[in-house]
């Protein structure tokens, strides 16, 4: 048991706002542009949770340039930010739930695979950047979920112990990359299954009956 939480840990994507049909909808236009097909099954396995650059390495070979990818990358998200920005809105319960821990003084962590460009668009349009003390993005790490690199990088971040942290995620990478930090981990139904979720110390739907007590007694 958990006697304390120092930090709480949001993936954004899938967490904070579900927008991975946004997503798909955005890689759909882009590998059409491209040529490829992405059916269901791989973007579960290739696309949510990843960063871009695994997601391009996958799609174009290990022969694409660091500038290719740049420029792939950013073709993208003006795709998905075009076709978002009109419909983004919070997940359920979370600006309480925000507040709740604020209102506890709990450090408060972002840490995910989208660039700065995506972090800005969707935290601003939410007016949540308040509420965060680190924000770590896909510029400060090198290697994706799985890998336990961005949560552990948040924790040191945060100055903290990341068996004292609780982190909320929703993809199936994401939820062992927080495992493989040594992290408790609460995950989310917006992309999986409650049963695809298992590993996850606490499976919720939304924010909206989440106390203090829920994380403690992880």
């Amino acid at each position: 048991m958990v006697q304390k939480i120092s930090a709480v840990i949001f993936d954004m994507d899938g967490v904070m706002v579900d927008n991975n049909l946004y997503h798909k909808r955005a890689w759909e236009l882009f590998v059409q542009q491209h040529g490829f097909n992405l059916p269901e099954i791989e973007l579960k396995e290739h696309v949510y949770g990843k960063i871009n650059r695994d997601i391009l390495l996958y799609l174009f070979g290990e022969d694409i340039t660091d500038a290719d990818i740049i420029k792939y990358a950013n073709e993208k998200e003006r795709f998905y930010q075009s076709i978002y920005s009109d419909y983004i809105k919070p997940t359920k319960g979370l600006i309480e739930f925000l507040n709740l821990l604020h209102s506890q003084n709990i450090p408060i962590a972002v840490a995910t695979s989208a660039p700065p460009t995506n972090v800005g668009f969707v935290l601003s349009s939410l007016g949540v950047e308040k509420y965060f003390q680190i924000i770590v993005d896909d510029t400060d790490v090198k290697k994706g979920k799985p890998d336990p690199e961005i949560y552990l990088t948040t924790a040191k971040k945060l100055n903290m112990n990341p068996s004292d942290c609780v982190v909320f995620e929703d993809s199936l990478s994401g939820v062992q990359s927080a495992i493989n930090a040594g992290m408790k981990v609460v995950a989310i139904t917006t992309t999986h299954t409650k049963a695809e979720l298992s590993n996850a110390n606490l499976v919720i739907d939304d924010f909206s009956k989440l106390d203090i007590n829920s994380l403690i007694n992880l």
